[in-house]
């Protein structure tokens, strides 16, 4: 990529393309096309050659001589400009180098993590738009991205302290990775299965790291005919391994992520068809929507729930294609949850379900714009067999209507459903914009409730496109625009804020749309019109009236809103908030008003407002504001006409007023005077052409009133002069109107109604340019000079002290020379001056750019900046040293000082806000659908000012030249001053001016370090504390003590340390107290480790051969200076630690930074080494907890390097893919028979440490370590280097050794101390390193520790042991052999003196013993843990806390202890009768991991571990007495072991509590669930669980309750149904009324939790229906009412359809004539028992009651049918009645609020004899 070849490139493509390609010399990638409607657009071409050609120059020279910082930086910065401004403005063959050249940068191994970001974001934005390069033009290696992501995700020193990463480095890794990943070569995706298959290994972590490695990698745009190389290498795998996990791991979310972006990618060529109902299914699981009557859910499902935007994505995809299956899904899910939707409903998964209904939408737009309207690229397109019809498009459509139109009005607010239905209409106008406007019109005449307008209006603002556009499917839209706009009027209502701004942003969007004109006589000129058109014309004539109303309701808001009335004089005279908002939203939308009117209804407007602006005077504060801004608007719309109504009238009253002379000194003026200026200061802020014929008027205005002596009075003055100067000065567009050219064509030309709702066209804008003219330029200047040049001099014969000055004087002239320069601001050139030399060294050229703004400077004129700048220093030096505590005028010299140095015309935080709001406008009305920019033309307007003005902010680049370096000095003299509010302002201009000019910070910094200087004596605390915050900066700003430079570095943090022994500093003032906490905070959070290391690998070169020596030699040296500085910085720290004055704060301060600095790439000096090992035994408690893990990391420096061998196929595998356990990796398992005991076996054995190896496939390599033998040996302390001989000896000390320990085992925060991570990396550091050196100093101290039960020695010692375990990987095995030999009895002591505290700490420290070991290593522990856990002797406490150690250390071993498990299985079984609840629970969470093991994931061989399946059979032996029995089965066991054996089926009872822990706890960890063992333990479950949702059942009984909860929630795969099934048929003819009753709430959730699994089988729906409607029947009424309910829920979620048969049969049901009452005497009871008609009567009302309640919220066409038919039944007997009144009040409650809707449904007839039921006497019987 040499430089010289770059140049040449790009003659050949001249002829290509037209005059653009001439100029440049090549063809551009994609430029933007705003740049091309600039006034000064025929100078940009030459401009921008020019920047790039230097770009690629230095770029190319940079990187050749490896000078990364500053040159390589510097250019990169200045490439990632030029693309903000001329967008990807290069050839193809430039866009390929850069990218190449940026990706080899981001590559580069050790590179800075700062650097690496900054070339990371520029190559993501070079590669945003994929369809400029394909991947014939670029293909990148993705390993050397593999390798970086591993290094920085999953550092292994990061924890350590060793490297700091910012927090945003993994989401720009990520962007990166997912922008590179189209280029990946062909053969990539093998390569990476190669890599990661190897770790997936469902128990351990790798399997998260494995499956989101292939979610962020795997590439999935391929053309066709490679697939074969692509997806369909691992598609069926991967999802086969989706299909069948159960319980929702962690990964999940990431393969849902994976297989919905490769269905986007490869719409048409993936066959999801067989997954689809599986696919919904889980979607709906995902939402965690609340079901049924009791439910638990496992928390792991709220966690790990897939991410909404995948899954839309994943929908979206699939629609479409013959018989279109997804779409048929989707209408069930959105069946089943719409009722969700309804308002009245909340919860935490609304949020959820709102986002789907908002992204789905706009999904499907996006696909349906890449099928129809985008411009093909390379990216292959969706086969024409697989896109989207209309009927496809409709039918999603129709499927989401009913719940956006609920989620209307839902409690989240209604912004949701107006973005869905915002895209919904884009599709099909015509089906969703009539329901929408239903709901409007009633809306806007309800004065009750506001809450429906503001959501009806927010939907209607955003279909105003579509509804305008009308089209040929919607054709009458545009007749509902003049009602709308007409009824939206009276919400201009000053009692209610939000209405009256969603009026206004409702009435601007339609305006904008819609040109306000007349066309009423086109009606009898034209003939040819359509029926709609003349529709249309005639409704036109209204316009007048609508603008002449809007007025009376603004001017009505206005007067209610005046000063006097709204608040008391004594309040604040500012606006306040509200009223702000108020104020711009009336103007805006009243300018777009006017901006549409044609020229007749405009002078009807303009005569209206100018009559409300002068027959009245308004004050000047709030009421004032908003009817000037009327008039503002007036005047832009027609300049001409406007001003010659205004102007004179104000200059005449003026001058009238200001006629005599005492006005001018008068405090308070006329209130009249204040109101015709302002009124005037706000006109003319016009067009500056047509402001010239009054220049003579205005100039003398300006005379008069800049000198008054009224505040408020000359403010008003000096707006007006900015605004004359602004609006002659700049270039701006002059016209936004919705059609080029206005409206003033007569209406036979051009009929207005055509162009209602048209886009603007971007290739003909025809923008109105404002360019300043010779005249115009001449006026400004003369005004400089007639108003500007006095003031100055007045001020510079002040500040040399030859004229006095009041300080209001003062403070009037210098606002008048900040509204010059803000006016003129944009004429003036800048300043100018000699660069700063020599702050950086760079072999490259380091020079600035600058950009035309289409303001050519005058230099025959004087230069007022230059003029200005140097009055000011010398007036500020003069008030600093005469009048310090004038800080009225400081604060004003401060603006003045920023607006010299950055001021061009406009700010940066002005532009920031039009760049947000604009992009708010585009969104809410762009047109995403066909997309090409048809944006309404102001908005494209002011798309293209925008660009203008990111050429205005960065016109000047940015280089530091000796006028900004006296102006930075002067700031920072502000910054450090007396009084703090001026030390704030100061502060905040000096961060800005930092974080603006190159390398500025390395010349003021030792300024600001200065004041911190502990020998200066004369530094004032104000001083100091000014200093600190320079040093801290702002927010998001510089932070000057914490650059990334060690040249800074070096200097700022030994300052910081040294100013504790400054005079000024004290530790009494809070206030500094609180600046350095914050100062150590910030930098604790933003520092990120400093490279040390900056080599760049050789490239092909074609500098000259000295050159590239210089190169080669500057970056040694470079790297060599970074060294020194490094070690320089650690030694000037710990310097100032050695000074015994220091406060403990500065101490604390410097150990802290001491601590940031360790590094993994090069040792800490001695000195710190032997620093640290001190401090482990300091006084302070803050102290001794920085260095524990300090050191062990130190410690990681030398370590003797293990040698790995290889063993690459050492393993024979059978054909197939097949994981799990089998022959292949046999030798890995731990067998007890084969374990090294042995000095030979130990020293011949394999050990394999890392769990995961092996388990699901080999990698084609694995790396092993070699034999003790080639293991480097043990140092002596002869060999040691100095800084291992100090902690050499410091260990070997049993006097420090002493100290040590006791720290260590103090506690720190009582009952809050965990096992440390950090100390036991300092163990396992020092004995892996030193091996057992200090074990005989150490090991009477631990045999102290463990027999003392205390919580604190006991965590200490398990730190130690855990340590001392994990230490002990490399040593010899007679070194192993003892080290066990002292362990063993140790242990026993300890774990017999187990207590509450301290069982954790002990499971920790066996699981971190264990973790990532060969069990055939660590055999000796895990025979100590399997001794016998249950002894019974410490009592049940002890027994489940051994339980609790032993389950820690299984757990890491995962799958290669299958023998120990069984051991373990064998000897539990007998003891699983346990009496103590605490065991139990301990036994079920032990049996869980026991089975883990035992999955039923595909390609996986049966397990050798314990199987589920064998153990079910044994405990249901067990179970047996229960299960036959009929009896209940109560909880009567005494909680004891009573000698003698009790009956068996008291144990069966205990055997079944703790199979129900069991079962509890592997709902939320197993991988799959057991669905056939769980099913044999069913009918036991139903027998026991309770009914009534009451806690005061024992145990056993809640228990049961909660395990079908979870068992009901479970995923079943769809072989699972009918067995399920059967069980429940049989459970439902139970004797026990609870087990049927129970069988009803556990199909509800059943069925909703697998709802397309079920419906997908035909058979099992016909199964469901039949046992509800056959329970309907049953004889115990609870159940009948159950069924009654549950059958509502079917028909609710749409699984059952409610059709003739069912009707019918219940029907007959109700029919069931009823015995005759005998008569009896009075006082008789009633038949308990029910008669059999009496029941089945009763099911036939239940099933109507049940269809009626089933749609709550609608009435579909067969419910007035039914809800007579009940209404017969209102007075039978009990319980019949009851139901009919219940069922009768629910549907008047949930269809009250659209009762008027409703009632269409019934006849007249029906209507009587409802409303008789609902209001009738018995109804409130």
């Amino acid at each position: 990529s040499s430089p010289s070849r770059r140049a040449q490139s790009g003659h050949s493509y001249a002829s290509k393309q037209g005059p653009e390609a001439e100029t440049l010399g090549f063809v551009p990638q994609k430029d933007i096309v705003y740049n091309k409607l600039l006034p000064y657009a025929d100078k940009l071409d030459n401009e921008s050659n020019d920047i790039l050609a230097r770009i690629k120059g230095n770029l190319g020279r940079a990187v050749q001589l490896r000078e990364l910082w500053p040159g390589v930086l510097f250019w990169t910065r200045k490439l990632s400009t030029y693309l903000r401004l001329y967008g990807r403005k290069f050839s193809k063959e430039d866009h390929v180098l850069f990218v190449k050249l940026l990706y080899e940068l981001v590559t580069i191994p050790n590179l800075e993590i700062s650097m690496m970001q900054s070339f990371a974001r520029l190559l993501i934005n070079l590669l945003k738009k994929k369809e400029l390069l394909s991947q014939d033009d670029l293909e990148l290696p993705w390993r050397p991205l593999y390798e970086l992501y591993e290094k920085i995700l999953y550092s292994k020193t990061e924890h350590l302290g060793l490297n700091w990463f910012p927090n945003s480095v993994e989401n720009v890794l990520k962007t990166l990775v997912k922008s590179c990943r189209l280029y990946f070569p062909v053969s990539a995706t093998q390569e990476m299965l190669d890599e990661w298959r190897p770790l997936l290994c469902p128990f351990d972590v790798t399997m998260q790291k494995a499956i989101s490695y292939f979610e962020l990698f795997l590439p999935t745009i391929l053309p066709p005919e490679l697939h074969h190389k692509g997806f369909k290498l691992w598609f069926d795998e991967l999802m086969g391994l989706w299909v069948s996990v159960q319980n929702l791991p962690s990964w999940e979310g990431s393969l849902v992520n994976l297989f919905a972006r490769l269905a986007n990618n490869n719409i048409g060529y993936v066959n999801w068809d067989p997954y689809i109902p599986k696919i919904f299914t889980r979607v709906l699981r995902s939402f965690n929507l609340p079901v049924g009557t009791s439910q638990m859910v496992v928390p792991r499902y709220m966690t790990n729930s897939y991410d909404i935007g995948h899954v839309v994505l994943w929908i979206s995809s699939m629609l479409g294609g013959a018989e279109n299956p997804a779409q048929k899904q989707l209408n069930g899910l959105f069946s089943s949850i719409a009722s969700f939707y309804h308002p009245s409903n909340n919860g935490r998964w609304l949020v959820k379900l709102m986002k789907l209904l908002q992204r789905l939408p706009a999904s499907v737009v996006r696909r349906l714009h890449r099928e129809r309207y985008k411009k093909p690229c390379w990216i292959t397109p969706i086969p024409t067999s697989h896109r989207l019809t209309d009927d496809d498009v409709t039918h999603f459509v129709e499927s989401m209507k009913q719940p956006v139109l609920m989620a209307m009005f839902s409690k989240t607010g209604s912004m949701d459903a107006a973005q869905a239905l915002q895209n919904l209409a884009l599709m099909r106008p015509e089906l969703v914009i009539p329901p929408v406007l239903e709901k409007t019109y009633p809306a806007m005449e309800t004065l009750t409730e506001p809450h429906q307008l503001t959501a009806t209006l927010s939907c209607m603002i955003g279909m105003a496109r579509s509804l305008l556009s009308g089209g040929h499917h919607y054709p009458e839209g545009p007749a509902h625009v003049l009602p709308l706009l007409m009824r939206a009027l009276p919400g201009v209502d000053p009692n209610d804020f939000s209405k009256c701004m969603i009026t206004f942003q409702f009435i601007a969007t339609f305006t904008t749309l819609v040109p306000l004109v007349d066309c009423s006589s086109a009606l009898h000129e034209q003939n040819d019109l359509t029926e709609m058109e003349r529709e249309l014309c005639s409704a036109s004539a209204e316009f007048e009236d609508f603008v002449l109303q809007f007025m009376d309701r603004c001017f009505a808001l206005i007067d209610s809103s005046t000063l006097e009335q709204t608040r008391e004089e004594t309040e604040t005279e500012k606006m306040t908030h509200l009223e702000t908002l108020v104020e711009l939203g009336l103007s805006s939308t009243f300018s777009t008003i006017l901006t549409q009117c044609s020229m007749e209804i405009f002078q009807v407007a303009l005569e209206k407002v100018f009559n409300f602006a002068t027959s009245n005077i308004f004050e000047t504060r709030v009421a004032g504001r908003m009817v000037a801004d009327m008039c503002r608007a007036a005047a832009k719309c027609h300049p001409a006409e406007s001003l010659k109504r205004f102007v004179p009238h104000c200059c005449s009253a003026i001058i009238h007023i200001t006629a005599n002379e005492d006005v001018l000194n008068e405090e308070e003026l006329d209130k009249e005077l204040l109101w015709n200026l302002q009124l005037l200061s706000e006109v003319t802020r016009v067009d500056g052409g047509k402001l010239l014929p009054y220049r003579t008027q205005l100039v003398q205005i300006l005379q008069l009133t800049l000198r008054l002596r009224c505040k408020q009075g000359y403010t008003l003055a000096c707006n007006l002069l900015h605004h004359i100067l602004r609006s002659t000065a700049l270039t701006y567009p002059t016209d936004y109107c919705s059609v080029p050219g206005g409206f003033t064509q007569p209406l036979s030309h051009y009929l207005p109604i055509k162009d209602w709702g048209r886009p603007g066209n971007l290739w003909d804008l025809q923008i109105q340019w404002h360019v300043p003219s010779a005249e115009e330029m001449a006026f400004v200047f003369y005004v400089l000079d007639l108003l500007l040049q006095p003031e100055l001099t007045r001020l510079q014969r002040y500040a040399q002290g030859q004229q006095d000055m009041s300080r209001d004087d003062v403070l009037q002239s210098l606002s008048i020379v900040q509204h010059c320069l803000l006016g003129a601001g944009g004429m003036l050139p800048p300043l100018d001056g000699t660069p700063v030399s020599g702050l950086v060294q760079s072999m490259v050229s380091l020079e600035e750019t600058s950009l035309y703004i289409g303001v050519d400077y005058d230099d025959s004129r004087e230069n007022y900046r230059e003029a200005i700048c140097k009055v000011m220093r010398q007036l500020l030096h003069y008030i600093l040293e005469h009048s310090e505590d004038d800080t009225k005028s400081l604060f004003s010299i401060i603006k003045i000082i920023n607006d010299l140095m950055h001021f061009r015309g406009s700010h940066k935080h002005e532009f920031d806000s039009r760049w947000k709001s604009f992009a708010l406008v585009k969104k809410s009305m762009e047109n995403r659908l066909h997309g090409k920019k048809q944006h309404i033309r102001a908005l494209l307007i002011d798309r293209v000012l925008l660009q203008h003005e990111i050429r205005k902010l960065l016109v000047e680049g940015f280089e530091y030249k000796t006028i900004h370096q006296d102006l930075l000095r002067d700031l920072l003299r502000l910054s450090t001053s007396t009084y703090s509010q001026v030390r704030s302002k100061a502060q905040s201009v000096l961060f800005t001016a930092l974080s603006t000019y190159n390398f500025c910070c390395r010349d003021i910094t030792p300024r600001v370090l200065e004041l911190l200087e502990p020998t200066l004596t004369d530094v004032s605390q104000q001083q100091l504390k000014g200093a600190l915050y320079c040093l801290l900066g702002n927010h998001g700003g510089v932070c000057l003590a914490n650059l990334h430079d060690w040249d800074c570095i070096s200097v700022t943090w030994p300052a910081m340390v040294r100013s504790g022994l400054s005079p000024a500093m004290s530790l009494e003032k809070p206030s500094i107290v609180r600046l350095f906490d914050d100062l150590a905070d910030k930098i604790h959070r933003q520092y990120e480790t400093v490279g040390i290391d900056f080599t760049v690998r050789s490239s092909a070169s074609t500098l000259l051969h000295q050159e590239q020596e210089a190169g080669h030699a500057l970056q040694q040296a470079r790297n060599m200076e970074a060294v020194q500085r490094y070690e320089k910085l650690v030694t000037d720290l710990l310097e100032c630690l050695d000074d015994r004055d220091l406060p403990w704060k500065f101490e604390h301060m410097a150990i802290g930074f001491l601590s940031l600095l360790l590094r993994d790439d090069h040792p800490l000096p001695t000195r710190a080494v032997l620093f640290f090992v001190r401090s482990l035994n300091h006084d302070a408690l803050i102290v001794r907890k920085v260095p524990s893990g300090n050191l062990c990391c130190g410690r990681k420096f030398r370590l003797p390097t293990s040698n790995f061998l290889c063993v690459v196929g050492g393993v024979m595998e059978l054909e197939g893919l097949v994981a799990g356990d089998r022959p292949g990796n046999d030798w890995l398992l731990y067998h007890a028979d084969s374990l090294p005991r042995t000095q030979e076996d130990w020293d011949n054995f394999r050990f394999v440490e890392k769990t995961h190896w092996g388990y699901y496939c080999w990698p084609k390599k694995l790396l092993l370590y070699a034999p003790i033998k080639e293991q480097p040996k043990d140092l002596s302390p002869e060999e040691m280097k100095e800084s291992e001989l100090i902690i050499y000896n410091h260990f070997s000390n049993p006097a420090f050794i002493n100290q040590l320990v006791s720290f260590l085992s103090l506690e720190d925060r009582k009952g809050k101390d965990k096992f440390n991570p950090r100390r036991f990396c300092l163990f396992k550091g020092l004995f892996r390193n030193y091996s057992d050196a200090f074990l005989p100093v150490l090991k009477p101290h631990m045999e102290r520790l463990a027999g003392d039960s205390h919580e604190s020695t006991q965590r200490c010692v398990a730190e130690i042991i855990a340590g001392l375990v994990r230490g002990s990987k490399h040593w010899s095995f007679s070194q192993v052999e003892a080290l066990w030999q002292f362990l063993i009895p140790l242990m026993r002591t300890a774990l017999s003196n187990i207590t509450v505290e301290t069982y954790t700490d002990w499971g920790t420290c066996v699981a971190t013993a264990c973790e990532s070991r060969d069990p055939r290593k660590l055999h000796w522990l895990l025979d100590l843990l399997m001794e016998c856990p249950l002894s019974g002797e410490g009592g049940s406490f002890v027994d489940a806390c051994h339980l609790y150690v032993l389950q820690g250390g299984l757990a890491q071993q995962e799958w290669r202890v299958s023998e120990l498990l069984h051991r373990l299985l064998t000897y539990l079984e007998p003891k699983l009768t346990q009496v103590y609840k605490n065991v139990r629970e301990r036994i079920g969470s032990v049996l869980t991991y026991i089975f883990m093991i035992d999955v039923a994931l595909p390609n996986t061989g049966p397990t050798k571990s314990p199987r589920i399946a064998e153990f079910t059979q044994r405990v249901v032996t067990c179970l047996k007495p229960l299960l036959e029995g009929d009896e209940e089965i109560q909880n009567h066991v005494v909680e004891e072991n009573g000698v003698g054996e009790q009956d068996e089926r008291t144990q069966a009872i205990k055997l079944l509590k703790t199979v129900l822990k069991w079962l509890m706890a592997s709902a939320g960890r197993s991988f799959t669930s057991p669905v056939p063992q769980q099913l044999q333990l069913l009918p036991l479950l139903f027998k026991i669980a309770p009914v009534e949702n009451d806690d005061s059942y024992d145990e056993l009984k809640r228990d049961a309750r909660t395990c079908l909860s979870l068992m009901s929630q479970g995923l079943l795969y769809p072989e699972q149904i009918p067995l399920v099934l059967r069980v429940m048929t049989e459970m439902a003819g139970s004797s026990s009324w609870h087990a049927r009753f129970s069988v009803l709430t556990y199909l509800q959730i059943m069925v909703f939790y697998n709802l397309f699994t079920i419906l997908s089988n035909k058979q099992a729906v016909q199964n469901i229906r039949a046992l509800v409607i056959s329970l309907l029947e049953d004889e115990q009424l609870e159940v009948r009412e159950m069924a009654a309910t549950t059958l509502s829920g079917f028909l609710q979620c749409n699984f059952l359809t409610m059709d003739v048969s069912m009707q019918t049969h219940f029907e007959a049901l109700c029919k069931t004539r009823l015995p005759k009452k005998r008569k009896r005497d009075l006082g008789s009871v009633v038949d308990t028992i029910p008669s059999v008609d009496l029941v089945r009567r009763h099911a036939g009302v239940l099933g109507l009651s049940a269809c009626v309640l089933s749609s709550p919220y609608d009435v579909p066409t067969w419910m007035p049918q039914l809800l007579m038919d009940l209404s017969a039944h209102l007075n039978d007997t009990q319980p019949i009645e009851m139901t009919v009144k219940k069922t009768l009040s629910n549907f008047r409650r949930t269809h009250h609020d659209n009762w008027l809707e409703h009632k269409q449904q019934f006849t007249d007839d029906q209507l009587v004899v409802l409303t008789d039921l609902l209001v009738s006497p018995c109804y409130y019987a």
